[in-house]
C-alpha cells in the first residue's frame, strides 16, 4: 500500500523560461517572529503565504552579477531507513575585494540566514519568481574564497557558497503587488539595498 498518492501529472511546458538569479536577500534566522516551521514564515502547499518579521528588522538586498549565482535543492533518501530530506545550496559572485565587504562576509559567516533568490524567471504578469531557502533550519555560510585573478582582466571578488538542510524542498514565495515583499500579508519586511 502507498503512503502517498500522486495527485497529477506533468506535461510538457509551452512557455520559453530564463535561468539564473538577479538578487539574493538575506534575512537573520532570529529575526522572524512566531515561529511556524521554524521560522515566522508561513508555507502553505510549497507557497511562502505569511511572513512576519521583528520591528526594526528586515531583508539585506544584495544584486549579484548576471549569469553567476546559482541555487540548487539536491534531494537526499536513504532506502534502508525510509528517510528524506533537502540539501538547499546558494552560490553566489560579488565583484571586487573591499574591506566592508570583507566585514560584512564576516558577519554573514557569523550568522544563521534565511535567504530569498529573485529568480530571472517570470510569472505570466511579468513578476520575477522569489524562492525561499532555510525556511526550517537556516542557510549557513559555509565556504567561500576572496580570488584577485591572475590576469589584468580577470575578476577580483568573493564566491560564497551557502547551504542548509531541510525537510521540505524549498517554497515559492507567493507574488507580490508591485514590488518583491510587498504583499499584504507580510509583517515588517522592509528592503535595505
Amino acid at each position: 500500500m502507498a503512503c502517498t498518492a500522486l495527485t497529477k501529472g506533468r506535461g510538457l511546458d509551452c512557455n520559453r523560461i530564463s535561468g539564473g538569479v538577479n538578487k539574493i536577500y538575506f534575512g537573520v534566522y532570529d529575526q522572524f517572529n512566531d515561529p511556524t516551521n521554524g521560522t515566522g514564515i508561513v508555507v502553505v502547499d510549497s507557497q511562502v503565504t505569511d511572513i512576519e518579521m521583528g520591528v526594526g528588522t528586515g531583508l539585506y538586498r544584495y544584486t549579484v552579477p548576471r549569469g553567476s549565482t546559482t541555487v540548487s535543492d539536491a534531494i537526499a533518501g536513504s532506502t534502508e531507513n525510509g528517510t528524506i530530506f533537502y540539501t538547499p545550496t546558494v552560490t553566489m559572485v560579488l565583484n571586487k575585494l573591499t574591506k566592508e565587504e570583507q566585514n560584512e562576509i564576516k558577519l554573514l559567516g557569523q550568522t544563521h540566514v534565511v535567504i530569498f533568490a529573485q529568480l530571472n524567471e517570470q510569472l505570466a504578469n511579468g513578476h520575477d519568481v522569489i524562492i525561499a531557502l532555510g525556511v526550517a533550519n537556516a542557510m549557513s555560510l559555509n565556504a567561500g574564497t576572496a580570488d584577485t585573478g591572475a590576469a589584468f582582466g580577470d575578476r577580483n571578488g568573493y564566491t560564497l557558497t551557502f547551504d542548509g538542510m531541510e525537510p521540505n524542498p524549498f517554497p515559492m514565495v507567493a507574488d507580490y503587488t508591485d514590488n518583491p515583499f510587498d504583499n499584504v500579508a507580510f509583517t515588517n519586511v522592509s528592503i535595505t539595498p
